[in-house]
């Protein structure tokens, strides 16, 4: 489904939806030099950059990623080299978190490869050790998924809440005065008259502490979303009182509330690089990954613009569930799997990525979408 097939109603709700935080009902645009700056981003560019040797024993090479990330990130900003690239996305003096996501663990992962890789791009530009913040929403899952035991030396790590609860009501660690509203509940975890229940708040992390982000997603597919891959792991990542896009299927809202949560100007403006992380992806089952599910895709994929690249990310998912006889995405059940996938209920919700290409957060026409596809270590 392309944005201009998007029915007039569901824009006209997404609007209303998004009214509640820019008051004038309008999303501020980004500025004209975001889509090909001197800084480096790119609307609707994305890399694939392959490397046979990325996986090997079900294990991740760490010097085959620092390979694809040098060759990749260049690429991708058109620099002469990685160093060059590096320094025209950062500079001494920022300071960068590097959202990473645990929940496949231990199978499909951020990976510790790719953090030290892209930590090292970092410094090459001047960045401090110090001034570099591995995050992710939960510090428990951090600590599960090895992080901390592989930090480079310096870098610091931190979350905003120690583990999951179904509520998400707790703001410490939150924004309290950075938030989106957006109407819907979990009605067996809120009470309805508190007004946090309508409200996600944006991690203190981002809004106060980083001026820059690296967002390091997973491939994988979502048993609601349809996938989980740059958007989505911002728009879960970052905020609080989220599990209520997904708590039933009755009420579950994820096309409408990650383009939302993602056009926060905190969000549009420091998330300055994405790298999909699919050495091993998941096709179906997620965002948890279990063998059966679990591919080496042995593949990095670098944009600045987090909607072109989810939408090349959903292909490239839709074409390994087709290569294993199931449904694109789009067309298969909520909550389903490839072992009990229901004969009814409600379809899955990939068209967030569109509706994001509705508040300018990027391109999701295919036609405007360059992507390259590179393989090294050949």
């Amino acid at each position: 489904m392309g944005a201009q097939e998007l029915s007039r109603e569901m824009r006209a709700e997404l609007r209303r939806w998004t009214r509640r935080f820019h008051p004038a009902g309008h999303l501020p645009a980004l500025p004209s030099h975001v889509a090909a700056d001197p800084a480096g981003r790119k609307a609707g560019a994305v890399v694939e950059v392959f490397h046979p040797g990325s996986v090997r024993g079900g294990s991740v090479d760490p010097a085959a990623v620092a390979a694809m990330v040098d060759r990749g990130l260049a690429e991708l900003i058109g620099a002469p080299g990685a160093i060059d690239a590096w320094r025209l996305l950062f500079a001494r003096g920022d300071v960068v978190g590097i959202k990473v996501n645990p929940v496949g663990r231990p199978l499909a992962i951020s990976s510790s490869a790719l953090v030290s890789a892209v930590v090292e791009g970092l410094r090459s530009a001047g960045v401090q050790p110090r001034d570099i913040v591995v995050f992710d929403r939960f510090r428990r899952q951090l600590r599960a998924a090895g992080y901390l035991r592989d930090l480079p030396s310096g870098v610091r790590w931190d979350g905003p809440s120690e583990d999951w609860d179904r509520a998400q009501l707790d703001l410490d660690g939150y924004d309290r005065d950075v938030y989106c509203e957006l109407p819907i509940t979990d009605p067996d975890a809120h009470d309805p008259h508190d007004e946090r229940a309508r409200r996600s708040h944006l991690c203190l992390l981002l809004s106060r502490h980083v001026n820059k982000v690296v967002n390091l997603p997973v491939l994988k597919d979502h048993g609601v979303a349809g996938v989980t891959l740059a958007l989505k792991n911002m728009s879960h990542g970052f905020f609080n009182n989220v599990a209520r896009s997904h708590h039933a299927r009755s009420a579950d809202a994820c096309d409408r509330f990650i383009p939302a949560l993602c056009a926060l100007p905190q969000v549009r403006r420091k998330v300055v690089l994405h790298i999909l992380d699919a050495t091993r992806a998941v096709f179906d089952g997620g965002p948890v990954a279990v063998p059966q599910t679990v591919w080496a895709h042995r593949t990095l994929y670098f944009a600045t613009d987090p909607v072109a690249l989810d939408l090349v990310g959903r292909a490239a998912i839709d074409a390994r569930r087709v290569a294993m006889d199931l449904t694109p995405v789009e067309r298969a059940r909520a909550h389903g799997h490839a072992e009990a996938e229901p004969a009814v209920g409600p379809l899955r919700q990939p068209r967030h990525i569109e509706l994001a290409a509705e508040l300018g957060l990027g391109v999701a026409d295919p036609d405007r979408i360059e992507l390259r596809r590179i393989t090294v270590g050949e």
